[in-house]
């Protein structure tokens, strides 16, 4: 029986994890040398965060399992993390707005959490906090550019914002889980972030010439396990070493 603050902590790590490897499909396919860094440095970021999630997780369990068992080890039903991080890479309009939108979300989210009474969520989120600052500031200077750009990196732009803005709300939903857990000071009430969020994605998507869309029917699912055949594949890929080669390290 899992534990709210081990699921609420698998949850977390599981969204870094996961679009960390999403952003590392880009590395030596970036548009141009700076931006193919800036990803992959991105990715580095969502992985440590991952790591350093994973580690307390673990501990929080009591099972002995490491940051590589909860990682390499699981199946996807056991996957906590959101259906955005896991859609396919797409073209580099989907990959930089998908980054946009997480980013937006989870920077202040990460302030908030630095004052979590779980010393070690509080210590992780205080350095994630200027992680994500940055990729809300790089990634929302792309939104800009792309949709104040050529007809075709605003056609782009709109066609992504179309597949990606029905996964947003996973981003806000609470469960009695996440409940208990802001009733004692651990977690964040996602409701606290709206506010922030839309005033953040309202104003690059003005500076962008983005519409942005009407809420209506939202994607749900991956934080109760239930993901679409996009994480399959991603876990085959991301696990492929530790399940052919069990127990091996560097």
């Amino acid at each position: 029986m899992e534990t709210p603050l081990f699921t609420y902590t698998l949850r977390l790590a599981d969204n870094a994890l996961v679009l960390g490897h999403r952003l590392s499909e880009w590395c030596g396919h970036g548009p141009m040398l700076e931006e193919d860094l800036a990803l992959a440095n991105m990715a580095l970021d969502l992985i440590g965060q991952a790591r350093n999630l994973y580690t307390h997780a673990g501990s929080v369990e009591g099972k002995g399992r490491s940051e590589d068992d909860l990682a390499y080890l699981r199946d996807c039903p056991d996957w906590r993390n959101i259906l955005l991080v896991e859609r396919p890479r797409g073209d580099f309009a989907f990959t930089i707005l998908r980054q946009f939108l997480y980013a937006a979300f989870m920077h202040p989210y990460f302030e908030r959490l630095a004052a979590s009474k779980d010393e070690t969520l509080a210590a992780i989120a205080a350095k994630a906090v200027k992680e994500m600052a940055y990729h809300v500031r790089h990634a929302g200077e792309w939104v800009i550019r792309l949709g104040d750009g050529t007809e075709e990196s605003a056609a782009r732009l709109r066609e992504a914002l179309e597949d990606l803005w029905p996964f947003t709300g996973e981003m806000f939903e609470m469960d009695s889980v996440e409940q208990a857990l802001v009733d004692a000071g651990i977690a964040v009430d996602p409701a606290v972030i709206r506010p922030i969020w839309d005033e953040t994605i309202a104003h690059v998507f003005g500076e962008a010439l983005l519409t942005c869309p009407r809420d209506g029917w939202m994607q749900t699912g991956g934080r109760r396990g239930e993901h679409s055949e996009h994480l399959g594949h991603l876990l085959s890929d991301l696990q492929f070493m530790q399940r052919t080669y069990p127990g091996a390290t560097w």
